[in-house]
């Protein structure tokens, strides 16, 4: 599953290609990737056919794309200053992908929706969605304000508004407006184990099962200490832990394992690489090996997943929770 920095990579790609752009065609190959569109085909076409793209926006795992219709005189509406009132949301689920591509491109064998953009010098003309599993789409979301007055969400042009669908979920720790104190606030406030508040989109947003681990890892946590028993500069080591290992990933393009993640041009990213814990089961901890130390990495059962911790540096809490 795509994680903060495998969609920021994907938000950022979008951005460059789509933002002001028109989609001037919609077909929907197979309607099952936009099922989550509970209208149907006819209303999800007619909401984007001739409306402009005006910005790509990403919190945590969800992105979107405002969308600004033309007025009845042809002049193209609201400004950017304005509140827009919809905009086409994507999930990518396990395998879907959002690639920009040219029409002399053969079709993918599984394309699912294809958008026809307003031509623009050098820029490819076609936006394509494509999902071998099917756990992704395509959908119109309402867009509603935000309930701190600030940005929705991580775009180019900042807007007090949000997808409906991903208002519930808390700021990820990228987003400018993300606030430390309320992190430690509900995170202190509960009563679980580290990597379970961490997964928690209403707790902090973004992060998955993969950069849990990595970031536990960087900060020396164990995933099952106890999230009330968090001090300040605990938390605030996690957080900037998180900042780190996201901006790593984001540098290397994503974490890819498989061709079922690529960015819009179609790449994988690197930074599978680079991982420090995650699916290094019997490998030498890093860092214990640089220190002279043999240590191995453990992978633990947690919450039908797999959690991977060095048993040296990240010692399990005598009072830890699952």
């Amino acid at each position: 599953m795509p994680e903060l920095p495998e969609v920021e990579v994907v938000r950022r790609g979008l951005a460059r290609w789509v933002r002001g752009r028109t989609i001037t065609g919609v077909e929907v190959l197979d309607v099952r990737s936009i099922r989550r569109h509970l209208l149907g085909t006819e209303d999800f076409v007619g909401n984007l056919e001739q409306a402009t793209v005006l910005d790509v926006v990403r919190r945590g795992k969800f992105l979107w794309m405002p969308l600004a219709m033309e007025s009845a005189d042809g002049i193209s509406a609201p400004s950017e200053d304005a509140l827009t009132r919809v905009a086409l949301m994507a999930h990518l689920g396990m395998s879907g992908q959002l690639l920009m591509q040219d029409p002399d491109v053969p079709d993918e064998k599984h394309l699912k929706v294809r958008l026809r953009l307003s031509p623009s010098e050098g820029m490819p003309e076609q936006l394509r969605f494509v999902d071998q599993r099917i756990f992704g789409g395509l959908f119109i979301a309402n867009l509603v304000p935000t309930l701190d007055d600030g940005p929705g969400g991580l775009g180019e042009t900042p807007l007090p508004e949000i997808a409906a669908e991903a208002a519930h979920i808390a700021r990820d720790p990228l987003d400018p407006y993300f606030s430390f104190e309320a992190f430690y606030r509900k995170i202190k406030s509960r009563k679980t184990g580290l990597k379970r508040a961490l997964l928690d989109q209403s707790v902090i947003s973004g992060i998955g099962n993969i950069y849990a681990d990595e970031a536990l890892w960087r900060a020396r946590m164990h995933y099952a200490r106890a999230t009330d028993t968090l001090r300040r500069a605990d938390a605030q080591r996690l957080v900037d832990s998180v900042k780190e290992v996201m901006d790593a990933a984001l540098a290397a393009g994503g974490t890819s394992f498989d061709s079922l993640y690529v960015n819009v041009n179609g790449d994988s990213g690197y930074f599978s690489r680079s991982l420090n814990a995650y699916g290094r089961a019997g490998e030498l901890c890093p860092r214990c090996e640089s220190l002279g130390l043999r240590s191995s990495i453990k992978r633990e059962q947690f919450m039908n997943r797999s959690s991977y911790t060095c048993p040296a540096c990240q010692p399990r809490p005598r009072n830890g929770r699952w």
